[in-house]
């Protein structure tokens, strides 16, 4: 690795369930470390500062509140922590590496991101839309909200979080990886205009070719493009440990892959990855996948 690839990247934990409808995935940013990222990462170069966990309270310390935005207020505060931490890290040289935790926690690193940089795109890789709002949502859950959110569709709490609103423009932003879609998310999408290459589109075209059509429609106009990760993009069979599996998802090869053309594009400003859950997990395989896409991600190649 050429000094010019090196980064200094700032590992932050965002343990958080509250976005999410089963419990567990607070544990993932210890699952992810257990498996080795801060040294992965300083085998490929890097250097490396993890600077712990945002403070969460725990589910069950809380009063849960609204049906259709569980536990606003709570993900609020969790989230602006997070958008502090993220502006600072970037403004102070460092690629903000967040591990969650639901996909929630993206409303505050998307936040933060833009808030340092200015206009970024976005690479959205989910087996869902997570384009939800409160009144579109069958949960509750604001994990299946965090694209609507950083869009400006949602409750004003999180869509106003930092005083930006909205975050992504969406000609900039692509989803990828969709297979499970809510009837009112494909509305949503249809609305809102962004790009969304489906498992169809990727079987037919193959990564390759998605992820630098991807990375073209992100990078177009902007100042570099935010990458969130839910391991549930993944096929089941290689990242079991996610709350809400879909069958039919990247494979082993594909999530690497991205990863790679991504790691050469260098137009990734700030990532997350997110829902890993151990208590679903089998020997903890999906953190050590998160590790082993965090290294393809920062430079790691077979020769």
């Amino acid at each position: 690795m050429t000094q010019e690839q090196r980064r200094k990247l700032r590992v932050i934990g965002v343990p958080s369930d509250l976005g999410q409808g089963r419990r567990g995935v607070d544990m993932g940013p210890s699952a992810i470390r257990y498996a080795g990222l801060s040294e992965k990462m300083r085998e490929l170069g890097h250097v490396i500062e993890d600077i712990g966990n945002v403070d969460v309270p725990p589910a069950e310390s809380r009063v849960q509140g609204s049906e259709k935005v569980k536990y606003l207020d709570q993900v609020k505060v969790v989230c602006d922590e997070l958008r502090e931490v993220v502006r600072d890290a970037l403004k102070e040289g460092f690629t903000p590496v967040a591990l969650g935790g639901d996909h929630s926690i993206a409303i505050g690193s998307i936040a933060g991101a833009i808030e340092a940089k200015g206009n970024l795109g976005c690479i959205w890789f989910d087996a869902h839309g997570d384009m939800n709002t409160p009144e579109t949502t069958p949960s509750g859950n604001i994990h299946g909200m965090p694209l609507a959110v950083s869009l400006g569709l949602g409750h004003p709490d999180l869509v106003n979080l930092g005083g930006i609103s909205p975050k992504l423009n969406p000609e900039n932003v692509v989803l990828v990886g969709a297979r499970s879609i809510d009837g009112e998310e494909r509305r949503l999408i249809h609305e809102t205009g962004i790009h969304v290459f489906t498992m169809k589109d990727v079987d037919e075209m193959g990564m390759s070719v998605v992820m630098h059509k991807a990375i073209e429609i992100a990078s177009n106009g902007t100042n570099g493009v935010h990458l969130s990760v839910d391991l549930d993009g993944i096929d089941p069979m290689h990242a079991p440990g996610v709350g809400t599996p879909v069958n039919g998802g990247f494979t082993y090869r594909e999530g690497h892959l991205a990863m790679e053309v991504l790691a050469a594009a260098n137009c990734v400003v700030s990532v997350d990855f997110v829902e890993v859950n151990p208590i679903l997990d089998e020997h903890n395989k999906t953190g050590l996948l998160t590790v082993e896409l965090a290294a393809s991600l920062f430079g790691l190649t077979v020769i």
